[in-house]
């Protein structure tokens, strides 16, 4: 049976992402610093990815936010911050979130394949969008949609999932899953070809990245210890594989 977007809704309201990287009181700034300290430790390429400092002033906006931990960053760096998820879970806690640091930012709930019809279409100057496409049963309904919100001096940074990648070979060959919880409605993955004719509109640039090297059940209580065969591998031939068979399409593009 195909998958809704019901189903993803609820997936991601049962579990939000990332929820579970702190054993803080959810809701407090100890838990949202060890949740950041977390991901960004295991995920470094985020960051740089997102580039932060460079849209002080300027108007951002994030589609599928989860809990916002790019989006304090963005604005703390003094963006415009607007956020939207398809979860009501998650954009609570990107509300409080953004409470606990007394920062401001704007909040709309809804489903991102009819994002014009829950945030009033408005130009910024970055449309950010972090693992989160590739979950939708209709991602070029989503693509449609924000270019709504841009013009010719508007960046769209998006994250896709990669078809030939590490991960995605054990995936299928049955040793890992896509997200860290089970059952995942939809995850779609893409070769840098389907990418290009996701966003045929748009003139791309992509760089491919991310493995994940952690045991889990350390990883799980914040201890970051490397698999034996990725703690044997000299760290120059880790980036390579990165680059070559990393899980993360790291997307940039401009409408042409």
């Amino acid at each position: 049976m195909t998958a809704t977007i019901e189903d993803v809704k609820k997936y991601w309201n049962d579990r939000p992402c990332n929820v579970r990287h702190s054993q803080k009181d959810i809701g407090t700034k100890e838990y949202f610093d060890e949740v950041e300290r977390k991901r960004y430790t295991a995920e470094p390429h985020i960051p740089l990815f997102a580039d932060f400092e460079s849209y002080r002033g300027k108007k951002v906006l994030e589609v599928g936010c989860g809990m916002a931990t790019e989006g304090i960053n963005f604005a703390r760096q003094g963006a415009e911050y607007t956020g939207t998820d398809l979860s009501e879970e998650s954009l609570e806690l990107a509300k409080k979130r953004f409470e606990v640091y007394n920062e401001e930012g704007k909040f709309y709930a809804g489903n991102s394949e009819k994002l014009t019809s829950f945030v009033p279409i408005e130009t910024y100057d970055l449309i950010y969008s972090f693992g989160v496409i590739h979950h939708s049963p209709h991602p070029e309904k989503i693509i449609s949609e924000i270019k709504k919100y841009m013009n010719k001096d508007s960046t769209l940074k998006i994250m896709l999932y990669a078809s030939e990648s590490w991960k995605n070979y054990m995936i299928e060959a049955g040793y890992d899953q896509p997200e860290a919880q089970y059952g995942c409605p939809i995850a779609h993955t893409y070769t840098k070809d389907e990418v290009r004719e996701l966003l045929d509109e748009f003139d791309v640039s992509i760089e491919q990245y991310h493995i994940f090297p952690y045991q889990i059940e350390p990883y799980k209580r914040g201890e970051f210890l490397k698999q034996p065969w990725f703690e044997s591998m000299p760290n120059e031939i880790f980036e390579v594989l990165k680059k070559n068979l990393g899980w993360h399409l790291l997307i940039t593009a401009k409408l042409l």
